[in-house]
């Protein structure tokens, strides 16, 4: 990085339908203690945009730029990528306009991750955040947030395969920090995915000698109460962007995760006399399992069954007028 010492920041947010939660999210990130040097807006559509009521309040932040694209042009990969080519900064952190910073030291955090090491002196390439759930979010998707964001950080490396497995990739751009150099020099995110961008590019760096950290102290508040049809549908599109690179996945399934998952959550539910909760996690759960089976399967499905299983309808038409193209 140029700056060492303080390296600047660049703060990237797709947004599409922004609610509640952005506002919030501009006001945080307005209030760090380690400021952004730039805060780059990816909207989509910019019709949803004027109608949000939150372009005068961005446009009073003097570090704010705002790049509309059309429904068309969304890619979780490409259009990270295209706000990254807008940013010169050191560190590039991206959000989700639904992410809050649960403090001002949010950035800050993040930063100082930079500056760890992995145990054979692996470089930090990238830093994500601890996830806590909403107020009044629902117990059992409380208790996969605690499963999944620990409170404890870490720093991993390819030394940490044998114990963590799938969980060594584990990375999620609702807040995640990357060094740009490092970005850079590895690519960025894949130009065209359905899901799983951040963890398909934290594998890379692991398989490329760098390290990925768990920075529990920076925290944003984020979780969503799928119904099971969601859930279905989530683990999908999860497992077909698991099936598409089986150069990442092939020898780390993710089942043994999932079910240590339900077991600890079952137990949690037990232990705490909320036994009425059973049923519901057990329809999640099985909606979490047929779904990823399902998208792992996806080549030998048919297109309109593949259609009503994704949540992501519109990745599938693209992907057809592009073959018809080509």
């Amino acid at each position: 990085m140029e700056n060492q010492n303080h390296p600047s920041v660049a703060v990237i947010v797709p947004v599409y339908r922004p609610g509640e939660p952005f506002g919030r999210l501009l006001r945080m990130l307005g209030m760090q203690t380690y400021p952004a040097d730039a805060i780059i807006l990816i909207n989509t559509e910019q019709e949803y945009w004027d109608a949000s009521g939150y372009d005068s309040m961005a446009r009073e932040m003097p570090q704010v730029q705002i790049c509309h694209i059309t429904k068309e042009q969304f890619d979780h990969g490409g259009t990270r990528n295209l706000a990254a080519a807008r940013a010169d900064q050191d560190i590039l952190v991206f959000m989700t306009d639904d992410a809050v910073p649960a403090d001002r030291n949010l950035l800050e955090e993040l930063v100082r991750a930079f500056s760890l090491q992995g145990p054979e002196g692996e470089t930090v390439a990238a830093a994500y955040a601890r996830q806590l759930p909403n107020e009044g979010c629902g117990v059992i998707e409380r208790y996969t947030r605690e499963f999944n964001y620990p409170p404890e950080g870490r720093v991993k490396t390819r030394a940490d395969l044998p114990e963590l497995g799938i969980k060594t990739y584990f990375c999620s751009n609702v807040c995640c920090a990357y060094r740009r150099d490092i970005f850079q020099k590895q690519g960025g995110f894949l130009k065209r995915t359905l899901f799983n961008e951040d963890m398909i590019f934290a594998a890379g760096l692991i398989q490329s000698g760098y390290a990925v950290a768990y920075a529990a102290g920076a925290r944003v508040f984020h979780s969503h109460d799928l119904t099971p049809v969601q859930q279905f549908r989530r683990n999908f599109d999860l497992a077909v962007s698991q099936a598409d690179h089986p150069e990442v996945f092939a020898d780390l399934p993710s089942e043994g995760e999932g079910k240590r998952l339900v077991k600890q959550t079952a137990w949690r539910l037990v232990r705490t006399g909320q036994v009425w909760q059973l049923p519901a996690l057990a329809a999640a759960s099985g909606c979490k399992y047929l779904g990823y089976r399902m998208g792992k399967a996806y080549k030998k499905l048919p297109r309109s069954v593949v259609l009503r299983c994704t949540m992501n309808p519109d990745y599938w038409k693209k992907k057809k007028r592009r073959k018809r193209q080509t």
